[in-house]
């Protein structure tokens, strides 16, 4: 019958102390995430919490599908093609932690954002009212009509061309505006939105996170690649390099590399999963980034 040693006898054993086995990188990698805090858009949601078998997001209001950009990832533009988008309309339940102001399209198209922003804010004055938008409409002359507590706006690149590149839509100096108008306002938390895209954005959110913070952005919610079918070819064509883009080590390198100018976050249900890992397994962890078109797993209330 053989001895049962533990993996450090075995290692010292074989003459190699157990501290040299691990991994400098892997350990520093461990110690962001642990120091890391959940975006603010994320506080409250169910897929913090690990022993829900089934947590979905914060409730949502949808007001349009459609977008004045067409992203090379965009997953609402994916659900419009195959028919999936949602009714306009809210989904969720009473007494939400936090409504966001939209999931699928670019609500600030639509002529109801100001009402339906105004009804939200009666209907459920204990919610923090979260705004989604690509922030090219955006002018001080709306923001004065808006009140969200929250507004994540996306910006995916660092340069004009390189923003005409992802988005198809020459509004780099609108979003680079609207970030300086949520930024300049202390009232809210502004909140900048960067999807990881290596080999098509990496380098780039280094620099779209100090060109946030010198316009006072609160905050880089750093999120990665969710890859969909019928955006494939566009992100392959646009210089996607897919195996990065399932690395959690390369995103995390990435966040630590805007952490240096922003207070950057990762998606908090992510998060929580991460902080489980030991530094072995985190470093070399990988994701699914392939999926199919997002449902809304919440249903519509009529108003």
């Amino acid at each position: 019958m053989g001895i049962k040693m533990s993996w450090e006898e075995f290692a010292r054993s074989m003459g190699v102390e157990p501290q040299i086995l691990e991994n400098k990188e892997a350990r520093l990698l461990k110690k962001f995430v642990m120091d890391l805090k959940v975006p603010t858009h994320c506080i409250g949601c169910q897929g913090l919490d690990l022993s829900n078998p089934n947590p979905v997001h914060h409730p949502s209001y949808e007001l349009t599908p459609a977008c004045n950009h067409d992203c090379i990832f965009c997953y609402s533009n994916v659900a419009v093609k195959l028919g999936k988008v949602p009714k306009p309309g809210y989904y969720g339940w009473e007494n939400p932690k936090a409504i966001t102001v939209s999931q699928y399209g670019e609500p600030l198209l639509s002529k109801r954002i100001v009402k339906v922003n105004r009804m939200l804010r009666e209907r459920f004055p204990n919610a923090r009212l979260d705004l989604q938008t690509n922030g090219s409409l955006l002018t001080e002359e709306l923001w004065e009509k808006l009140d969200f507590d929250l507004v994540m706006i996306s910006l995916d690149a660092a340069t004009r061309e390189k923003h005409m590149k992802i988005t198809n839509a020459d509004t780099f100096d609108a979003v680079v505006n609207a970030l300086r108008i949520v930024g300049a306002d202390k009232s809210i938390r502004s909140v900048v939105r960067t999807i990881f895209m290596p080999g098509i954005n990496d380098e780039d959110i280094p620099k779209i996170a100090e060109l946030a913070s010198s316009l006072g952005v609160d905050e880089m919610m750093l999120q990665p690649l969710t890859i969909h079918e019928l955006n494939v070819e566009r992100l392959k064509k646009a210089g996607l390099d897919f195996e990065r883009a399932e690395s959690v080590r390369e995103l995390l390198k990435t966040a630590m590399e805007a952490k240096k100018y922003i207070d950057v976050r990762i998606s908090g249900c992510q998060l929580a999963i991460y902080r489980t890992m030991d530094p072995l397994t985190l470093f070399g962890a990988r994701r699914v980034a392939r999926d199919v078109v997002p449902l809304v797993k919440r249903s519509r209330e009529g108003f």
